[in-house]
């Protein structure tokens, strides 16, 4: 496109024309729900931005509690409780679960944590600090706990990057490409029907004025043809020459005109 957006290549008729016009109207339906698909989808990126920033901000003070809880466990229980924890549990009771969130019409996946069976409290009768290791796995959970909903901000964030690009393009397609060809076509048709219309406008008064000379020249046939008999008849009834005949006829049309004027 040099300039100008290009049209369709149609048929200038008047069939294309009610097509054309049901097609730009779509493409107008089509562009406003776009838009607003991607007013809700920026709305939704926005507020999951924001998400993001607060919950790593707090992951730093969370993830810094628990290296200080794990820091007290080894200082009061020793170095050797990791043996120790793996021997007393055997599966693990904080689990994560996926599911889809619809908005806007784009599929965001979601994270759920959940507890597995029971917490049993297993290392509180450890000869040395069994409470402070209970302490350190209630600080880590709410580290994974945290760990999980920055994932779902996170993968939410890309999936709506993704989508907001998409719908982006097809809105400025619409609106720049499909919509202004849609229009210059419409354009374009209605200038060669008015075209036409100046054709088939000017080809009747063409025929009309054939039609006019045609009868005149009938009528001055008809006109000639009845005076050529009379002037017959009046040389046949009064001896005269047929050249005498056609000059009596004369006179007498032109005293018929001055008496009339």
């Amino acid at each position: 496109m040099s300039g100008q957006t290009q049209r369709l290549n149609v048929v200038p008729t008047v069939t294309v024309l009610g097509v054309v016009k049901a097609r730009l109207v779509g493409a107008t339906r089509g562009h406003a729900l776009l838009k607003k698909k991607s007013d809700a989808l920026t709305v939704q990126f926005r507020q999951i931005l924001k998400k993001i920033v607060s919950t790593k901000e707090s992951m730093g003070e969370i993830m810094k509690s628990s290296s200080f809880a794990l820091t007290e466990a080894k200082y009061v229980a020793g170095e050797n409780i990791k043996h120790i924890v793996l021997e007393n549990v055997s599966s693990a009771t904080l689990k994560v679960r996926s599911r889809t969130e619809n908005v806007a019409g784009v599929k965001l996946p979601k994270f759920d944590y959940f507890i597995d069976g029971e917490t049993k409290n297993d290392l509180t009768g450890l000869a040395r600090g069994g409470q402070q290791i209970q302490a350190c796995r209630g600080a880590y959970v709410k580290s994974i706990e945290l760990l999980v909903e920055l994932a779902t901000l996170q993968t939410s964030f890309l999936t709506l990057d993704d989508a907001i690009k998409t719908t982006n393009r097809r809105v400025n397609a619409l609106e720049n490409v499909v919509k202004p060809r849609l229009e210059n076509t419409i354009s374009y048709i209605k200038g060669e029907l008015d075209e036409l219309e100046r054709e088939d406008f000017f080809r009747l008064k063409k025929i009309q004025g054939y039609k006019r000379r045609a009868l005149e020249r009938q009528r001055l046939s008809a006109k000639a043809f009845a005076e050529e008999k009379m002037a017959e008849e009046i040389s046949l009834t009064k001896g005269v020459p047929i050249g005498s005949a056609h000059n009596m006829l004369s006179q007498a049309a032109q005293k018929d005109e001055d008496i009339i004027f």
